[in-house]
């Protein structure tokens, strides 16, 4: 009788040492299943078919193209044309990637690419551009990155196609790419034009 009461001791206490390591295998298969399993950029936006934020930005100081300033950005500049809308900027590796895809975007005449370009050193979001090419018909410079966070930005490059009624349709997190942009460029031709 005394071997049975030593043993239902020891199976507790080998349960208690496992308890915690099933806990965790259990949470991290589920965080694994949950993290996994969707494109990340696919994360829902509270603000898809909603008016883009009010807000103002201030140019990029000395950036000009065709001889002329690159104005900045507002809320009212996004109104009367389909708009894609990145928040980029020059420290940023995947800015780099996707950048070529939107110098080739900004060619459609039937769209208006803008740029918010956030916590950046205005030197070098000028180098960026100048050494990559300016894809952008205006940039505003969103220096504490506020702005950003009103448009509900997780971190760059984020881009947004707003409708000509100044609506947010689309968010993409994270960068253009090869492997993406049909299906961006698909997106923008659901968008009804002005």
């Amino acid at each position: 009788m005394a071997e049975g009461t030593t043993e239902a001791p020891a199976a507790r206490s080998r349960l208690i040492f496992l308890l915690p390591v099933i806990v965790f295998v259990v949470l991290a298969g589920f965080f694994l299943v949950r993290l996994g399993g969707d494109d990340p950029s696919k994360l829902p936006s509270a603000l898809i078919n909603k008016p883009a934020p009010a807000f103002t930005l201030p140019p990029l100081e000395g950036l000009v193209a065709n001889g002329q300033p690159v104005p900045g950005l507002s809320g009212e500049d996004l109104k009367g044309k389909v708009t894609v809308v990145n928040v980029w900027a020059s420290w940023c590796a995947p800015c780099r990637q996707e950048h070529p895809l939107l110098v080739d975007l900004a060619k459609d005449p039937s769209i208006r690419v803008v740029g918010i370009n956030q916590k950046d050193d205005p030197d070098n979001a000028r180098r960026f551009l100048g050494s990559l090419g300016n894809p952008y018909a205006a940039v505003g410079t969103d220096r504490n990155g506020r702005v950003s966070i009103d448009w509900g930005v997780y971190g760059v490059p984020e881009t947004f196609i707003v409708g000509p009624d100044g609506m947010i349709r689309y968010k993409h997190i994270g960068p253009l790419t090869p492997e993406n942009i049909k299906a961006f460029r698909e997106r923008l031709k659901e968008i009804p034009r002005a």
